[in-house]
């Protein structure tokens, strides 16, 4: 058997460097919980983005709406709707090289087959959890990906069809959406998911004390 070369836990002079206020970071974050896994990426910048970032962010954002807000036959295949979270990237001509999702276990794997977009997943059913994940990426400059996790639910429609309600309650990073390029539909998604994370979130975090985290909270989440 080959050794295995362990992959150091802690910065060291040969591969760390300072951060800045200067770029983007993208955070993927995730844990396991007694009622259930969580994968949830957002990305953030604390400077002065430049248009492209901005653009591209927004344009990630606007797919990510457009399919979580999605109505659509049952029995509907992932892969047969996940160009709902291209389209705003394809229309100027910028794409991405992964999944748009995955399925989310409980106490299982983060990436839980056979649920998710691609093309060999099984049709999607009320119940089922997946990941949301558009993303743009620019070798050696920066990377963007706002994931979501949701869950696959009956629309409110004369017959029986599907959407999804997302279960992952974190701001989007208001620095980088340009609202020029949002449409008076995705706005309004925006709003009600802002109202959502208030009522459930805010709530907790004052009952914890966290005055601090609640002030940030109201802050990310105004209309």
């Amino acid at each position: 058997e080959q050794a295995l070369t362990p992959i150091p836990s802690s910065p060291s002079n040969g591969s760390s460097r300072k951060l800045s206020v200067d770029e983007m970071y993208l955070s993927d974050t995730g844990g396991q919980y007694l009622d259930g896994t969580t994968d949830i990426t957002r990305t953030v910048h604390w400077g002065v983005p430049t248009p492209l970032q901005k653009e591209a962010y927004t344009r990630v954002l606007m797919g990510n709406i457009d399919l979580s807000r999605l109505v659509f036959p049952p029995n509907t295949a992932g892969g047969t709707v996940e160009s709902f979270a291209r389209r705003a990237l394809w229309d100027v001509g910028l794409n991405y090289g992964h999944g748009t999702g995955h399925g989310i276990g409980n106490f299982l794997s983060v990436h839980e087959w056979p649920v998710g977009f691609q093309s060999n997943n099984v049709p999607l059913a009320a119940g089922m959890f997946t990941s949301i994940e558009p993303g743009y990426y620019r070798d050696g400059e920066f990377g963007i990906r706002i994931e979501d996790i949701a869950l696959v639910v009956e629309a409110q429609t004369e017959k029986p069809f599907l959407t999804f309600e997302v279960v992952s309650l974190v701001p989007y990073d208001r620095n980088l959406i340009d609202l020029s390029l949002l449409s008076p539909e995705q706005i309004r998604y925006l709003n009600a998911y802002y109202e959502t994370i208030r009522a459930r979130v805010g709530p907790e975090l004052q009952r914890q004390r966290l005055e601090e985290e609640y002030s940030w909270l109201q802050r990310s989440t105004e209309p």
